[in-house]
């Protein structure tokens, strides 16, 4: 399994695991055949609805095109609704244990997860695939879906060669929403968001850290992540010193109980 490291704001590195292949391949089948049982069950409602309407009319086919596009709409923004309230997952990758992060480790934006969506070239070519084999075993015979299946197996190998030699494994999508798909550790204490329980009589020690973006923000809470996991003081102190200098922050607290306080502040402070 391969490691990269990240810059975070405060120029400390954060290492992320790169899933092995297996695992990616893996969690796009798990999303893949839900996908195609949805399709099944889909068609057979859509099939339903139409032996009941009037459908040689001209109105009966508008109809049953709004309800076709209206059942299938949840097969064509699968992965973005899911990543987006996810935390960057769908059920292929939480099986999996992984996660899409942006290039700072942090939470993607929503304009980032929109931009991976919109280039899941290889996703949809496969999805297709899939379900018209499945459904028509015959697909293939005659030279047009021949073609059909070796455009699909282009955007396939495509990306394939581009998570196999591109520096952290990013496929088009990724390199241009600038995201990871990294491996979660189910036994590690990365919480998924920086928020955290503040009480209401909470007084906040450092207003400062309301200067400071949510970038900066994800990155105090991967480091304070990764140097508890690790056991590794010098990176929480580290982090501490340039966050205290930047915000001109004079304490005697220990560097993981200050970066825990920060946090505390932003998420009583946000909140108001």
């Amino acid at each position: 399994m391969s490691v990269i490291k990240i810059p975070t704001s405060f120029n400390i590195d954060l290492e992320f695991e790169i899933p092995e292949f297996y695992r990616r391949l893996f969690a796009l089948l798990i999303d893949v055949l839900l996908e195609f049982f949805y399709f099944r069950i889909a068609i057979e409602i859509l099939g339903s609805i139409a032996t009941s309407m009037d459908y040689y009319s001209e109105d009966g086919q508008h109809n049953i095109w709004a309800i076709g596009l209206l059942i299938f709409l949840p097969l064509m923004v699968y992965h973005l609704v899911l990543e987006i309230t996810m935390n960057g997952q769908s059920v292929g990758k939480k099986i999996m244990g992984l996660r899409v992060v942006n290039e700072n480790g942090g939470r993607p934006s929503i304009s980032q997860f929109i931009i991976r969506w919109l280039l899941r070239i290889s996703d949809v070519w496969i999805v297709a695939l899939v379900i018209i084999l499945l459904s028509e075993p015959a697909f293939g015979r005659d030279f047009e879906t021949a073609l059909f299946i070796l455009a699909a197996l282009a955007f396939v190998i495509t990306d394939i060669i581009l998570i196999v030699t591109t520096p952290k494994s990013q496929r088009l999508g990724d390199i241009l929403a600038k995201t990871i798909l990294i491996r979660t550790n189910t036994k590690g204490k990365l919480e998924d968001t920086v928020f955290m329980a503040v009480a209401d009589n909470y007084v906040p020690t450092f207003p400062q850290i309301m200067l400071l973006s949510d970038k900066d923000i994800n990155a105090i809470k991967n480091i304070l992540a990764t140097a508890k996991k690790k056991g590794d003081f010098n990176i929480a102190a580290a982090a501490s010193e340039k966050i205290k200098a930047h915000l001109k922050i004079d304490t005697p607290m220990s560097p993981f109980e200050f970066l825990e306080v920060l946090l505390k502040d932003y998420n009583y402070l946000s909140s108001k």
